[in-house]
This record gives C-alpha cells, sequence and structure tokens, in this order.
C-alpha cells in the first residue's frame, strides 16, 4: 500500500480537484500508516515471541510457536527495528510540529493589532499565514508594492482559505506519517501541492477571474524568489509553474472514480492487517494450549480440559481456555 501510494498519489492527486484530493490524501496517509506500524508490529512480535523469557511470561509453547509461524526471525528483527526507528522519528517529527505551532501562535500575539491582516513595514515581498486562534495573515508592505488591486484581493483570497481550511493540519498530519514511514515522503509533498491548489481554487472563486488569481501566484513567486520564507504556509509555496498552468485552464473536473478506487484498496489494506492479527490471535491460542497440554504430562494428569476442570495457571496467560 505504502509503495502504490508513493507511486500514484501525487499523479492522481494533480488531476483531482484540490480539496477532495487533500482528504484523499489525509485519509490514505492515516490508514496507511496505521497500516505500516501494525504490519511491523506483528511480524516484530513472531520473533520476540521466540525469546524463551517472553514465552515464559506469555505462557505459550516456543516450539509450537515456532512451528506454526511461518516468518523468518531475520524479517521479525529487521520489522523491529523499522518499528523502533519509525517511532523514534515520529517523536522527533511530533516535537517540531509542536514547536512550529508554539512558534505562530506566539507570532501571531506579537503582531499589532486584532483585525485577520496584518501589514508589516518591511521592503522584502512576503506573503504568509500563521495558524492560530483563529490565525493571522501577514503582508509585506513589500509584497503589496508588486501587485495590483485585484491581485492583491487574490492573495488575500489566497492565504484566507489556508487558515478556513486549518491547512496547517494537513500539514502536520502528512508530515508525522512520512516521519512514520519513509515511503510516504512523496506523497507529502504532493499534500503540499494540492494544499497550494485549493487555495488557489477558492481564491478564484472569490475572485471571480482565474487569469487574476494566476498573474498574483506568479508576480508573487517572482518577488519573493530568492528572500526567505517562514516556515508556514504562503501564496509561493509548491509548485508554481504547475499552479499557473492549473488557473488558466478550465476547473478540474470531478473524477469519482479514483476515490472509490482508493477507498477499496485503504478497506482492503485494514481487512489484510485485520486477519493478520487474527492469525496472530489464534496462534498464540494454539501456542498457549500446547505449553497448557505439556505442562499436564509433567506434572502426570491430563489436561483439565478434557475433564471439565478449571484451566491452570499455565492456560490463563492470553485469556482463554
Amino acid at each position: 500500500m505504502s509503495v502504490a501510494l508513493a507511486v500514484l498519489a501525487p499523479g492522481v492527486a494533480r488531476r483531482l480537484p484540490p480539496r477532495p484530493a487533500a482528504w484523499a490524501l489525509a485519509c490514505a496517509a492515516l490508514v496507511t500508516a496505521v497500516g505500516w506500524t501494525g504490519s511491523l508490529a506483528l511480524l516484530a512480535f513472531s520473533g520476540v515471541a521466540l525469546i524463551p523469557e517472553v514465552a515464559e511470561e506469555g505462557r505459550w509453547s516456543v516450539t509450537a510457536l515456532r512451528a506454526e509461524d511461518p516468518v523468518y526471525f531475520v524479517v521479525a528483527a529487521g520489522s523491529a527495528l523499522m518499528l523502533a526507528t519509525g517511532v523514534v522519528a515520529l517523536g522527533v517529527a511530533a516535537v517540531r510540529q509542536i514547536r512550529h505551532l508554539a512558534w505562530a501562535r506566539a507570532e501571531c500575539a506579537r503582531l499589532d493589532g486584532d483585525l485577520e491582516l496584518a501589514v508589516i513595514d518591511d521592503a522584502v515581498p512576503a506573503a504568509f499565514a500563521l495558524p492560530g486562534a483563529p490565525g493571522r495573515i501577514v503582508v509585506s508592505r513589500g509584497m503589496l508594492r508588486c501587485l495590483g488591486d485585484r491581485e492583491r484581493e487574490a492573495l488575500l483570497a489566497h492565504e484566507r482559505a489556508h487558515l478556513r481550511g486549518r491547512h496547517h493540519v494537513f500539514q502536520s498530519l502528512w508530515r508525522l506519517t512520512a516521519a512514520l514511514n519513509p515511503l510516504l515522503r512523496r506523497m507529502a509533498v504532493a499534500g503540499g501541492f494540492v494544499l497550494e491548489r485549493w487555495a488557489d481554487e477558492e481564491a478564484a472563486q472569490r475572485v471571480g477571474d482565474r487569469r487574476i488569481v494566476a498573474h498574483a501566484v506568479g508576480r508573487a513567486a517572482l518577488a519573493s524568489a530568492g528572500s526567505p520564507r517562514p516556515a508556514a504556509l504562503a501564496v509561493t509555496g509548491g509548485a508554481v509553474p504547475q499552479r499557473v498552468r492549473a488557473l488558466l485552464a478550465p476547473p478540474p473536473a470531478r473524477r469519482s472514480l479514483p476515490l472509490v478506487l482508493g477507498g477499496l484498496l485503504l478497506a482492503l489494506c485494514c481487512a489484510s492487517l485485520a486477519n493478520a492479527a487474527s492469525d496472530s490471535d489464534r496462534m498464540l491460542d494454539s501456542a498457549q494450549r500446547a505449553q497448557c497440554a505439556a505442562h499436564a504430562d509433567i506434572v502426570g494428569m491430563p489436561p483439565a480440559a478434557d475433564h471439565g476442570h478449571e484451566p491452570g495457571p499455565c492456560c490463563t496467560g492470553h485469556g482463554h481456555p
């Protein structure tokens, strides 16, 4: 699933209307990251469960588990390493995202005035949205001088769309899932482009002229070329030539088939993971029954289940008789 998303998602997302494409990418990233983590955890546990100390604590038979488990130990060890690496990377990415959001809120509080728009006295062209409660749009005087009246309206509508759509939540989700599963990094990049296209389309609807928005995007990008950009949602983000080309073309047509096929693929991913978890649960039950039978043979009596007695301590590790 991760490989399919890495290969297909960027191209498909660019051909879909940006808003449903962003939601589809977010759902796909979340489900795939959960499936990736669950699969690695199941594979890693198949190796950890063979450790004698773990088997003794869980009260299952190592011999029976080794006979039933088709996973090679090197695969289990590699999965455990990948899982640990992903969890550490997820923690680092989460800390970075928290710091970024805290920085954005602090910058919002430092800006003068209570209006949504804040104009800073800076000759460097810049325009971006700061997520917060409720968030601010920051535009420099240098950027305002580069644009005409209609283009300024388009720029503000673009940044307002970022805030209204809470696009920073989408960005955070893609960055966290890409940290957990490196195969999703291409999809995170595609997601950033889709968010800019989403804001472009909303700005075009607000202004009523797609060509004006295309001119605003192009001029803003040229004006701010080479200047440092803050870690925020900006009109100059994404692949600007592709965005301008899309704005000069008619609005993208709605296509439901790719979304339906993607939903079926995600459902298949969830079903396969649930089936694997169920198989693992039955495998542990079987290993516990084998351990219980071995324990009964050692003490010189038949298994308790055969005589209707309560199961002994060896049979209660997994919660089943």
